[in-house]
């Protein structure tokens, strides 16, 4: 277990992270300003996250007292460059608000396994289990091999998947087995900045470029220099920001907004986007130059529902994990819950089902989780349509059981309705009991 120490002003703010953080298993203490946190003590915390702007003392205080202890800082998007000169100083990364829980997650996890003298023996399967990077079907070996060997390169890659398949922490480990690793790694999120920021976030500005520009700044761009530079939703970026991009691509220099100097970076340029970059090229919503410039390397990140027997090998993973971390470790998954598992389509991927394996968990008390502890069916009866064998669309598995088992039962033997559904034939008997739906009696033969 890990201790966590959160500076935050804000009560709301702090108890959200606390709640965050202490699901994922690390001991955490609030504090609401600097003189507050240095009574906690900094050096007996592994990690502190702090916003920037506090009251009194702000951030870049903490920033010094805290030593050796490795600080993440939180700020606004109005105050980026004031995080990007932090971490100059020393912050080993920072999140602009509002931020993704997960994110902050992975970022905190990412941290605290490099501090870890073991963590860089680890392969990189085993410190990517969040990612969705575990199992062992064709398409996820031939991934891990694709990210070994870009890594050692300095081309530039295209993440390709959808969303929930896990290209930020492919990005990830991209980087961090590259020879930047320990170097920056930006991460720009180009949907989460409004369009008349985006420019100025990424490539700074001078003073005086735009109403309440009374300094001059500089932009994410530069802070990756000498490291990585990863785009999230590139296929967001409004034409004339990707324009500005192509200058960084082509000739790896910069100018500010409202400035006429460029500004040499060294920076390796990681892409990923959900959207198909060649129908936006076809439609002229993205610049088909910039496209070919970022595709150098592509990687294509597999659906979840093309991975075979890895879902249980994931969701078995992630029940360990979450398990431990409630306090039931004794958790298992029944032979139906692995059919259903096996046979959904899974639309938000690696994402949705690790937040499918944690409601079951939450909600089972010990034994065997059943299906209907994953929730599946709040994703409507579009997506339960693809459950499974026959593809009956029903808003609950229950009803998608008594579907398939009334549809097929005059058709298909016992046995083989079971192995349809994934399950076995003890399973199957006891759900008809369950459901009522009882065996169809056989028609004798008229003499």
């Amino acid at each position: 277990m890990s201790r966590i120490l959160i500076v935050e002003d804000e009560a709301v703010i702090r108890s959200e992270l606390r709640r965050a953080l202490a699901r994922a298993g690390h001991e955490v203490v609030e504090a609401g300003d600097v003189i507050e946190a240095e009574r906690a003590g900094f050096s007996s915390f592994d990690l502190i996250l702090s916003d920037l702007r506090l009251p009194g003392l702000d951030g870049d205080v903490l920033l010094e007292r805290a030593g050796d202890v490795p600080v993440i800082l939180m700020t606004a998007h109005g105050s980026v460059p004031s995080a990007v000169d932090a971490m100059k100083r020393g912050a080993v990364d920072y999140l602009m608000k509002p931020f993704d829980p997960d994110e902050l997650l992975l970022i905190v996890q990412r941290l605290l396994d490099r501090a870890k003298p073991a963590a860089a023996e680890v392969e990189l399967e085993a410190a990517s289990e969040h990612a969705g990077m575990l199992g062992d079907s064709p398409v996820m070996r031939e991934l891990r091999a694709k990210i070994t060997k870009f890594s050692t390169s300095d081309g530039r890659v295209l993440i390709v998947g959808e969303s929930g398949t896990g290209k930020e922490l492919v990005a990830r480990a991209l980087h961090e087995q590259s020879p930047r690793a320990e170097r920056p790694f930006v991460v720009v999120n180009c949907a989460a900045i409004p369009e008349g920021l985006i420019e100025s976030e990424l490539f700074g500005h001078a003073r005086g470029a735009f109403t309440g520009a009374v300094t001059s700044a500089e932009g994410l761009v530069q802070a990756a220099d000498t490291g990585t530079l990863f785009l999230d939703e590139v296929g967001e970026l409004p034409l004339p920001t990707q324009a500005r991009l192509l200058r960084l691509v082509q000739e790896q220099e910069i100018r500010r907004v409202g400035s006429s100097k460029t500004t040499r970076v060294d920076v390796r340029l990681l892409a990923a986007t959900h959207r198909d970059l060649r129908e936006m090229v076809a439609s002229q919503a993205f610049r088909e130059d910039l496209y070919f410039r970022l595709r150098v390397l592509e990687l294509a990140l597999p659906p979840l529902r093309e991975r075979g027997e890895d879902v249980v090998i994931l969701a078995e993973a992630f029940l360990e994990r979450v398990g431990a971390r409630l306090g039931k470790p004794q958790l298992r998954l029944s032979d139906a819950a692995r059919g259903v598992l096996r046979s959904h389509r899974w639309p938000g991927n690696v994402r949705e089902l690790e937040n499918a394996i944690e409601r079951a968990a939450t909600l089972h008390e010990r034994g065997e989780i059943e299906p209907e502890g994953f929730g599946l069916q709040l994703a409507g009866a579009g997506a339960s349509a693809e459950l499974g064998p026959g593809n009956l669309a029903d808003p609950s598995l229950e009803g998608y059981f008594r579907s398939f088992v009334l549809a097929n039962q005059d058709s298909m033997s016992e046995t083989a309705i079971a192995k349809q559904l994934g399950i076995s034939r003890k399973s199957l008997w006891e759900r008809r009991q369950r459901y009522g739906i009882p065996r169809p009696r056989k028609s004798k033969k008229s003499k």
